[in-house]
């Protein structure tokens, strides 16, 4: 199905008055494009419908005018759902119209008067109507967000209709209650999976009913009908992982994990337990292995019988798993305080130790009018690489920056503009996204790091823009890195280009790029197995080093470094201790202030669940 005609497009008014000149031409072919048209940009306007039926009378009720077909128009098949409904055949007219919904459920297609009328219930066999509301249950979140529940009423109404004509039927009482959920009619989802229940006990009528409970927040009720449901079959380890994930909602992590056993006991590689599985086990010890290990299995089993969302949820919200991790020291500080004071500047800021570069450089680029006093250069001195290096980003004249590489294309500039975001799924969704800057040059990846391209004028843009920039030139830094695992993947791992350059920069200049070329290694450790010991050793081996500097002056990116270790597969348990003791025990996600707590929530909030 498909939303476009190869035609220009024209509005609704525009398209409606072709069609009539059409029809009063006797062109009912062109009329019928037209309002095929027309009544994708209104399917419930008035006028559409009239202009329709007028198509309809003169010819004949033709449905050949609204032809189907593998890239059919969504708009005709609309159109023809309603000439079957006027041509008695009301049943398979809803079922286009529960396509269309599947195709675009935020357009309201069954907004008219034959869906929502009692008499279509009444000629409709149960248990068809039963079906197509769970057809509907498919493609609305459960629960569905306010704004977007309006085009999915008609179909509730409907259900109405069907529990009023056939108040007994117990697949028709549970499917209702399932669309009721997704609506926020708990109360009514709760009654009608009741009813269905005491009308025919089954397994599918208890996890409803279970469901029901659950929203209502009757988790003891919604717990008892759920393990009816596995009474009813022992072998749906589906429900054993409802019923896990039932009680670790409610923190009972133990009795939800000795569920999990019992189901994989059944079954060691059931997608569904094992998803739950690996989560409530992260939950309860915040050990990545298990995030690890869940990613390894979702590659090893891309034929999953549905999606999951434990390792997104699990990563969600996490530094370095799930989002960039805001930038730390004076110098960001002072960044903050003059932007939330309208551009101020204010006092000068007085640094006793000389911070990363590309802090220093983009505070003075974000408010020109700061005067930033540098007193001292402390040891080791954070101008010269933690190791010898032929990467070489950053020259100083006495404690100013400048990059040593020039200015990256405009069109790799474009494309990280495009891509670069604070937040992602997962790190293995970090690295398939950055798949396109893989056919960007080496330099320009590593000009990218230094000479980070404005925000994009988006509503994303203009948040960082406007509230911390910093958060910004970390996107640019990240991505661009993780286009350097795309570069040359033809090569060997151990001896190829990518690997070499990203630790080059995780050994160069202490500064932001450090963070971005280790978390770039650390994704690569995620999606390649046979990796991970060297990334391991690497991550390791810059952990001990930043401890050990961290012990005679301030590094601004320790904590963020240590978040990245415990990112790390396969790190071994004395550099995860030394880890945890630079983070203090903070998880980087739910300590920040709160100007900037909530910058991160409108920054990451597509990445939640609906």
């Amino acid at each position: 199905m498909t939303e476009e005609r190869d035609e220009p497009a024209l509005t609704a008014a525009e398209e409606l008055a072709l069609a009539r000149l059409a029809l009063d031409e006797g062109d009912l072919t062109h009329a019928a494009g037209h309002l095929a048209a027309a009544l994708v940009q209104a399917p419930t306007l008035p006028e559409v419908h009239e202009t329709l039926t007028r198509i309809a009378a003169a010819s004949g009720g033709d449905l050949d005018l609204f032809p189907l077909g593998q890239h059919a128009f969504v708009g005709a098949v609309v159109a023809r759902a309603h000439l079957l409904a006027a041509a008695g055949r009301a049943a398979e007219g809803l079922d286009l119209l529960v396509a269309a919904t599947g195709h675009a459920p935020g357009m309201d297609w069954a907004g008219v008067p034959w869906v929502t009328a009692p008499q279509l219930a009444e000629r409709l066999d149960p248990e068809r109507t039963a079906r197509i509301l769970m057809q509907i249950c498919a493609v609305v979140p459960d629960p569905a967000p306010r704004a977007a529940r309006g085009p999915v009423r008609p179909y509730l109404t409907l259900a109405r209709n069907a529990v009023a004509a056939h108040p007994r039927h117990a697949l028709l009482l549970g499917a209702a209650s399932a669309l009721a959920r997704r609506l926020g009619e708990v109360t009514l989802a709760v009654t009608w999976a009741s009813r269905g229940v005491r009308a025919e006990p089954s397994k599918l009528g208890e996890v409803w009913l279970g469901y029901a409970y659950r929203s209502a927040g009757r988790t003891r009720d919604a717990l008892a009908a759920l393990e009816r449901a596995v009474g009813h079959d022992p072998d749906d380890l589906a429900v054993y992982a409802d019923i896990a994930g039932t009680l670790a909602d409610t923190g009972r992590l133990d009795q939800a994990l000795d569920w999990i056993d019992r189901a994989l006991a059944h079954d060691p590689d059931f997608d569904c337990a094992v998803h739950t599985a690996h989560r409530l086990r992260f939950l309860r010890d915040g050990d990545v292995a298990h995030l690890v290990a869940l990613a390894d299995f979702v590659r090893d089993h891309p034929d999953d019988s549905h999606e999951h969302g434990d390792l997104a949820e699990s990563c969600r919200s996490r530094p370095w798993l799930g989002q960039v991790t805001p930038a730390a020291g004076a110098m960001v500080d002072a960044l903050r305080r003059a932007l939330a004071a309208d551009g101020a500047p204010g006092t000068a800021v007085r640094l006793e130790a000389l911070e990363p570069p590309s802090a220093m450089r983009t505070v003075a680029a974000a408010v020109p009018g700061l005067d930033v006093e540098v007193t001292g250069v402390a040891d080791p001195d954070p101008r010269e690489p933690r190791r010898d290096t032929t990467c070489q980003l950053w020259r100083y004249d006495g404690t100013t920056a400048a990059p040593t590489l020039p200015v990256p294309s405009a069109a790799a500039a474009e494309r990280v503009r495009q891509l670069a975001h604070p937040a992602w799924p997962h790190p293995p969704a970090a690295y398939d996204a950055a798949v396109g800057l893989a056919t960007l040059e080496l330099t320009d990846l590593l000009g990218l790091l230094v000479h980070p391209p404005e925000a994009p004028p988006t509503a994303l843009g203009r948040v960082l823009a406007g509230q911390d920039p910093s958060l910004w030139v970390r996107c640019v830094q990240v991505w661009a890195c993780l286009g350097l695992l795309h570069h040359r993947t033809d090569e060997p791992w151990q001896t190829s280009t990518r690997r070499r350059v990203l630790v080059e920069l995780v050994w160069g200049v202490e500064d932001w790029i450090t963070e971005a070329a280790l978390f770039a290694l650390v994704t690569a450790a995620w999606v390649a197995p046979a990796v991970r010991s060297d990334v391991a050793g690497v991550v390791a081996e810059r952990l001990s080093d930043v401890a050990t500097v961290a012990r005679v002056r301030p590094v601004p990116i320790a904590a963020s470094l240590a978040h990245l270790a415990l990112a790390t597969p396969g790190l071994d348990p004395a550099a995860t201790a030394l880890a945890h003791q630079l983070t203090g025990g903070a998880s980087g996600g739910s300590s920040r202030p709160g100007a900037l707590r909530r910058l991160w929530d409108r920054l990451t909030a597509p990445f939640r669940r609906p």
